[in-house]
């Protein structure tokens, strides 16, 4: 039971059931036939990137006016549709392209402001508005029981590597109320009850951690690296996959502008954003080691708010105004109860991301070493351009390696996790 009545968690569009993830499945289509250009472009889009016709459809597409999308619902799956189209245009080609059509960009930018995000594809648009069940009950937090609603390679390995992840949000939804009402139990003085909602937090890592894990069931890491992972990559810090200015935003009429927006990151998932600053865990790598700006105003971790919905954004924002589990564990000796239970769960985040480097390391820098498979066409990308970058570092295994979101990825990782060890505490 919640204990804390003031937070009303549907004002932070976040579900009891499923956490960040929508209350209802999202919407496989938009039904109103006004949006069936985009729907099946997006719904032949494998076929379209394979064959190098994306851009070709995409350029006869009219500019289609967002005034007839009606429910939030409906304002989401454009969102997803035009992310789509929008990281086919600009990666599905031999080069990537500088300039995104008005027919995209126009409307792009429209249900963007709506729903307070960034007009590219954002987590939010891959997984959070991107799945569907077979029936309305459908237990998500098995990743069998989700499918995709876009894809760009049309592979399963692509819908599982999203539906995973979809899944540990899922999973994750209790532990929203239980970090809730720890913060309540630490302001009150309930040490017995922070030290049982503590270890139940601690359990659901764990949870979560086996979870991620399945990713290596039915996601082969060449396809993920080679067919996907290109499209997944933004226009920030792209300068060598053949970005350096980022994407023209063309509004028609000699209007628009240049934007530099990172890819699709797990670090745009507001559940483990929620996990650092329950603990207190205060990331300060910038991800990009060419900054010169203090890592402590320009963390990649906070940046990657902004690419988050509005409203749970704002959540986040109002957890870091009522977080008190750190101080409140502090306060207690070493080898306390309290203390104890604290260090456990800051660990198991850590191991969490210990997880996620060792999946790094077979999912991206070992394809990374190895040439596309026969039969795909050339094509300068995110994948190709890393390939070539590291032949050249013989004696750095992780040398040219950046992240779609534009970090500097293995360096980025590890001091994320050596962050959050670095938060507990086992002496006073």
């Amino acid at each position: 039971m919640l204990s804390t009545p003031e937070i009303i968690l549907d004002k932070y569009h976040i579900s009891l059931r499923n956490g960040f993830l929508p209350d209802t499945v999202p919407l496989r289509k938009l039904n109103c036939s006004y949006f069936s250009p985009w729907e099946q472009i997006v719904g032949e889009l494998p076929t379209h990137i394979r064959n190098r016709t994306a851009r070709e459809v995409i350029d006869k597409l009219p500019v289609l006016s967002t005034s007839h999308l009606q429910s939030e619902p409906e304002w989401r799956r454009a969102y997803v549709l035009l992310a789509y189209l929008t990281h086919a245009y600009i990666w599905g080609g031999e080069q990537p392209k500088e300039r995104l059509p008005p027919s995209i960009a126009c409307p792009f930018i429209d249900v963007s402001n709506h729903l307070e995000l960034p007009p590219c594809a954002t987590y939010a648009a891959l997984n959070l508005w991107n799945f569907a069940t077979p029936s309305p009950d459908t237990d998500l937090t098995d990743p069998d029981n989700l499918s995709v609603t876009a894809s760009f390679t049309g592979t399963k390995d692509e819908e599982w590597f999203f539906m995973v992840s979809d899944a540990i949000e899922a999973r994750g939804a209790p532990l929203i109320l239980s970090m809730l009402d720890a913060i309540h139990a630490a302001a009150v003085d309930d040490a017995h009850r922070v030290r049982i909602l503590l270890d139940q937090f601690n359990t659901g890592l764990r949870d979560l951690g086996v979870l991620l894990e399945r990713m290596y069931e039915k996601c082969e890491p060449n396809v993920f690296y080679h067919q996907l992972r290109p499209y997944l990559a933004g226009s920030k810090n792209m300068a060598s996959a053949g970005l350096p200015n980022g994407v023209f935003y063309d509004l028609g009429e000699g209007k628009g502008s240049w934007h530099q927006y990172s890819g699709g990151s797990n670090a745009q998932s507001s559940l483990i954003q929620a996990f650092d600053i329950f603990l207190g865990v205060e990331h300060s790598a910038t991800g990009d080691p060419k900054s010169t700006t203090s890592p402590s105003k320009n963390s990649y971790i906070q940046g990657m708010r902004n690419y988050m919905p509005g409203p749970h954004r704002r959540f986040l924002e109002m957890l870091t105004r009522v977080s008190n589990i750190r101080e409140y564990a502090m306060s207690h000796k070493a080898d306390s109860p309290v203390r104890d239970a604290f260090n456990a769960a800051v660990m198991s985040l850590g191991a969490f991301r210990d997880r996620h480097i060792r999946m790094v390391t077979r999912y991206i820098i070992m394809p990374a070493k190895t040439k596309a498979p026969t039969g795909m066409p050339a094509q300068m990308n995110l994948a190709t351009t890393t390939t070539s970058q590291m032949s050249h570092h013989v004696d750095d295994a992780t040398s040219g390696i950046h992240g779609t979101g534009g970090t500097d990825l293995i360096p980025f990782l590890k001091q994320t996790r050596d962050t959050t060890k670095a938060t507990a505490s086992y002496a006073d």
